[in-house]
């Protein structure tokens, strides 16, 4: 699950680390050194694409919350299902 909010400043490469360790949890991975867009890529488990969604938005709010990045509209999704390598 792809995932990628936008905010109001430029990240540092320190926040993006902090959210690299609270996405961990998630066997997540974290984007967004140098730019206002922050993401991350989350493993979830889920029988439809909205749940996905539904998961991985709740994790990686909750992520970035205790990463302390400000909130920040989410601005894309993309899931992927494991078992078919395709989009849900």
């Amino acid at each position: 699950m792809g995932i990628e909010a936008e905010g109001d400043r430029v990240l540092t490469r320190e926040e993006i680390v902090e959210l690299a360790d609270a996405v961990a949890a998630s066997d997540g991975i974290a984007t967004g050194i140098g730019s206002s867009r922050f993401g991350a890529q989350l493993v979830v488990n889920a029988d439809t694409r909205e749940e996905a969604i539904g998961k991985a938005a709740q994790a990686f709010r909750q992520a970035a919350a205790a990463a302390g990045l400000p909130a920040a509209p989410l601005v894309r999704t993309e899931a992927i299902s494991e078992a078919e390598d395709e989009p849900l």
